[in-house]
């Protein structure tokens, strides 16, 4: 077995522009006018109250959605490059009914890696991701810290440029959450861009280089992390890193928000 690290393979499919990007399903429009662009090598994350259109955002990013109104356009022109360029992990792992290492063997499998790479590629990801003593395991009957390992190195074992992870560490215990952050930390410095949600504000301080900030299907604010954090423009986005509780009424062309402070516990 292998003990050198994975690396992104170099394939220039990035940066990846949002222009006016929208979404509708049915007569409800879930994400608006959302205009952005991400850039090679750097950590994204996605934040805000629930229903703001954060996975909803991903999914259009990744190609699983088609915009209603709007572009989504990568650099790469060829669209075979830009889907082996790219790999998202959800929120609920989906695991096959195999053993750890035979799910991410599929998974290479169905990207065409020739098999005599396979073996290889999957040995590597188990080593990097820590599961190398579960590689015989059936993958279902993992913890719910080594399945979400298991699907970062399901994705990562795919050598994209550009991973996106929904709420990677969802449920997930603080022993856990430490060592999924640290893993993405190791992809991350290996070249791989992340765009990733979280409601975790802790989370998205330790891992964030750049932060969007969504509220009711639109792009608040999109800034440096260190300066976000030190004092967002967007008054929403004050009140949410502040914990308050928000909603909305509406306003002809804008979005009115009314917060609610959290008691006070003594």
């Amino acid at each position: 077995m292998t003990d050198q690290p994975l690396t992104a393979v170099s394939r220039g499919i990035l940066p990846l522009e949002l222009r006016n990007v929208s979404y509708q399903a049915g007569d409800k429009r879930l994400v608006k006018d959302v205009t952005c662009q991400f850039q090679a090598g750097h950590r994204y994350m996605v934040i805000g109250p629930n229903g703001a259109g954060k996975t909803l955002l991903l999914r259009l990013c990744h190609g699983l959605l088609k915009p209603a109104a709007g572009q989504v356009r990568w650099q790469e022109k060829d669209k075979r490059r830009v889907i082996k360029g790219q790999a998202m992990v959800f929120q609920r792992s989906v695991m096959m009914r195999r053993s750890a290492a035979e799910n991410i063997a599929f998974a290479l499998a169905a990207r065409n890696v020739a098999k005599a790479e396979r073996r290889e590629r999957v040995e590597q990801a188990l080593f990097q991701t820590g599961l190398t003593r579960v590689a015989d395991r059936p993958a279902r009957v993992l913890s719910l810290g080594e399945q979400q390992r298991l699907s970062i190195a399901r994705a990562w074992a795919l050598r994209p440029e550009v991973l996106f992870l929904d709420e990677p560490c969802a449920s997930l215990d603080p022993p856990a959450t430490h060592s999924i952050e640290k893993l993405l930390m190791e992809i991350s410095a290996a070249g791989t861009t992340l765009i990733m949600t979280t409601h975790d504000l802790g989370q998205a301080r330790r891992l964030a280089q750049d932060v969007l900030f969504m509220f009711r299907g639109r792009l608040k604010e999109f800034s440096e992390a260190e300066r976000f954090f030190a004092g967002p423009e967007n008054d929403l986005a004050q009140a949410y890193l502040k914990g308050d509780l928000l909603w909305w009424k509406r306003r002809p062309e804008e979005d009115c928000v009314q917060t609610q402070n959290k008691p006070n516990r003594t």
